[in-house]
């Protein structure tokens, strides 16, 4: 088949970590359609995440910035997308805190582009059209100890992060009321799992535990969480693609909270079985440090509106999917050596540029 009669799928940020696990099952489910994965490859992105499809002919790679509109619209113009997934963003909070405005420009200006560009390539026929907005759980702010997040939760970030993407959030929503755009948004809690940058938690002390490094744990470590396996995310965001309900929310959640010392500890466990140490090495590690501002106590997300519409809920529980992640970070440490170096940059300059 030639691409010109393949549905064409436009996913933002498929280099990343939840992207590239969204990109390879799309590509892999659907050869029906011709996934177009469009990164700008900052940091996060790293196309070694997607060796074992780079090949396939429903699947291109563009290298690109959706803060440069004019490359956005002239991408619309050439290949006419179907649909957009859009997960290109900023998203760690650290991050957010000392550099604001690089979240401001590619979370709400980004997105803003490509509203506008798919709003004026796709003109009023909005037949079969689709913008998904994927989302984070922290636009709801912070919870006590009881409640849990819902599709209908006022808005309240408490991060220069979680306040860009509730911006994005409106705007998607915007569009739809103000143009007639059709979209769907997502909002998730903490993904987990393989090809996750270690700047994150569980990447971070998985890596730090392998090089006996300390383990910086926020406060007092009672902040809670509620914990999803990427892979599990990627099949609920394939789900709500393809079968929910047009201009709708749908919260994707693990039910699985965890105070983060409380992780911490499981994780130490597990990574001195794995590594063949005496219990209790790795939590000899841990070290509390300064709290970061503005931390959210605890979030915790309801799914019940996506388990009952479309019959998804979590395949596998915390600690199996925690072994998982573990196991595949054991078996790829060159991967993450590449990473935490900087190699993996690399990658796509012997690959791409020729």
């Amino acid at each position: 088949m030639i691409i010109g009669e393949l549905k064409k799928i436009l996913i933002t940020g498929g280099a990343g970590f939840i992207g590239s696990h969204v990109v390879r099952r799309f590509v892999n489910r659907y050869p029906d359609y011709h996934i177009f994965n469009l990164d700008c490859l900052t940091y996060a992105g790293n196309l070694e995440n997607l060796k074992d499809i780079e090949k396939r002919s429903n699947y291109t790679f563009i290298k690109g910035d959706i803060n440069d509109v004019e490359f956005i619209s002239g991408l619309f113009k050439e290949f006419n997308f179907d649909s957009i997934i859009h997960l290109a963003a900023e998203s760690h909070v650290d991050r957010s805190i000392t550099d604001p405005l690089a979240f401001v420009k590619t979370n709400v200006i980004g997105t803003m582009n490509l509203l506008n560009v798919a709003k004026d390539s796709w003109g009023k026929n909005f037949r079969d059209k689709r913008f998904y907005h994927v989302s984070t759980d922290e636009v709801y702010g912070s919870l006590g100890e009881k409640g849990l997040f819902t599709e209908l939760t006022p808005y309240a970030p408490n991060s220069p992060y979680s306040a860009s993407k509730a911006s994005s959030d409106h705007f998607v929503r915007a569009y739809g009321e103000t143009y007639g755009l059709p979209y769907i948004v997502s909002n998730c809690s903490n993904n987990y799992g393989p090809n996750h940058f270690p700047e994150k938690l569980i990447p971070l002390f998985i890596n730090n535990i392998i090089n006996n490094k300390p383990l910086p744990v926020y406060g007092d470590g009672n902040y809670t969480r509620d914990w999803l396996f990427v892979e599990d995310h990627a099949i609920a965001i394939d789900l709500v693609f393809h079968k929910g309900k047009k201009n709708e929310t749908y919260n994707i959640g693990g039910f699985n909270e965890w105070k983060n010392i409380d992780l911490v500890r499981l994780l130490c466990s597990q990574m001195d079985e794995k590594l063949d140490r005496p219990k209790g090495t790795s939590e000899k590690l841990i070290t509390f440090v300064k709290d970061r501002p503005g931390h959210d106590l605890r979030y915790a997300i309801d799914s019940s509106k996506i388990n009952e519409e479309l019959q998804w809920k979590p395949s596998v529980t915390f600690p199996e999917g925690l072994k998982k992640t573990i196991d595949w970070y054991l078996k790829n440490q060159e991967w993450l050596n590449n990473v935490t170096s900087g190699d993996y940059l690399d990658y796509y300059k012997e690959q791409y540029e020729i």
